[in-house]
Order: C-alpha cells, then sequence, then structure tokens
C-alpha cells in the first residue's frame, strides 16, 4: 500500500476535528486569471479553496484521498467541487487540463521519496505547459523534541525527518535540498519561509514554493 493511501483511516477520523493554517500568498498568483483552472491537490476540508473563491477565483477543483476530508469539504461548501481520489496519486483529470496546482501541507503526509515522486509527476501531468505549482509544507525543525523524534523514527522508516505523531500520523519534514531536488523538472520562481502551526497545534517552520512547469520539453 502507497503512502498516499495507507492513512486515509486516520485522516478520515481527524477529517471532523483537525485545522490547516497554511497561508496563501496572493501576490503569487497575481498572473493568473480569475477563471484559470485550479486544482487544489490534498484540499482537505476546502479551506484553500474557500480562500482562493473569495478572492474572485471561480474554476477551482479540490480533491483529497480522504472521503471524510471530502464530505467535510462539501458540507462546508456545497457549491464547489470537491472528489475524493480513488487510486492516488493518480486523479481522473486529463492531461495539461490546470493553469495551477496546489499542494499545501500534503507533502508532510507523504513520508517515502519514492511517493513524493509519483506525486509531484502526477502534477507534472495534469499542469498545462507554462501551468504554476504552489507547495507549502514543513522544514526540518531544529527543537529538541522535534530531533529527536527524527533520530528515533530514522531507522524505521529509512529517512531522517520521518516521524510518527501522537495521535497516530506518519508525517514527514523536509530539507530544502530535498524539496529542491523533487521539483527538479520544474522551474521555481520564488521561495519564502514562513511560521504556521501544525495541525496538532505546535508552531513550526514551513516553507512555500512557486515553481513553473515550463513550456517546452
Amino acid at each position: 500500500m502507497s503512502d498516499l493511501d495507507s492513512q486515509i483511516p486516520y485522516w478520515d477520523a481527524a477529517a471532523a476535528t483537525k485545522t490547516f493554517t497554511h497561508p496563501l500568498h496572493l501576490p503569487w498568483l497575481n498572473g493568473i486569471g480569475r477563471h484559470a483552472a485550479i486544482l487544489d491537490y490534498g484540499c482537505g476540508y476546502g479551506r484553500t479553496v474557500e480562500d482562493l473563491e473569495r478572492h474572485g477565483f471561480d474554476n477551482l477543483t479540490g480533491t483529497d484521498t480522504s472521503p471524510g476530508m471530502i464530505k467535510r469539504a462539501r458540507r462546508l461548501h456545497p457549491a464547489m467541487r470537491f472528489a475524493a481520489l480513488d487510486a492516488p496519486p493518480v486523479s481522473p483529470y486529463p492531461d495539461a487540463g490546470f493553469d495551477a496546482a496546489l499542494l499545501f501541507a500534503v507533502l508532510t503526509c507523504v513520508p517515502s521519496d519514492e511517493a513524493q515522486h509519483r506525486l509531484i509527476a502526477e502534477l507534472n501531468r495534469v499542469l498545462k505547459p507554462g501551468g504554476i505549482l504552489y507547495i507549502s509544507d514543513l522544514l526540518l525543525q531544529d527543537d529538541e523534541r522535534n530531533r529527536s523524534r527524527y533520530s528515533r523514527y530514522a531507522d524505521r522508516y529509512g529517512s531522517y525527518g520521518v516521524f510518527e505523531t501522537s495521535d497516530g500520523a506518519v508525517c514527514r519534514h523536509h530539507s530544502r535540498e530535498w524539496l529542491s531536488a523533487l521539483l527538479a523538472g520544474f522551474e521555481t520562481v520564488d521561495t519564502r519561509t514562513i511560521t504556521v502551526a501544525t495541525m496538532n497545534g505546535h508552531e513550526s517552520t514551513g516553507i512555500q514554493l512557486l515553481a513553473r512547469k515550463p513550456t517546452t520539453t
């Protein structure tokens, strides 16, 4: 079972209670028309899609591996388009169907290198040439609590930065170098460092990356 579907029971159980806080940096979307097709991959309960709609974007699609999250999203935003993925990371969307894709606090839920590469490849497939990929995620933290759990779980998961939370999720924090390597097929446009509260309420250092799919291969 892949990273992308092995934790679905956890996210279904957490769907009613978790709060996500990664901020949307609107200046990065200034070059995108309000009718552009935007995919929020790993949309959770639809918080970021709602934010986009509030700022005038009207061609929005949210998708998630968790049926529980999608059920909550549909209840909160009945007029918006949401879909649960049947075979993640593969989505039902056609090649080059979107002008932009958002991946907010999703890589942290995908522990393995291989699964992260598959996910980025899928987003590359559905993006139009010149389309943008906007990632918001978590960096490796410097505090003792996090360093201790990175070390404790490194052998079990084969990667420093992967750990288990106290309520049963397997998550990952990332080095800047790894994220750069992961996006090697894209052109990096901008990056910014942020402070964000995790789903369990811990203040953490995050990173946002804006990348563009090349117009030619």
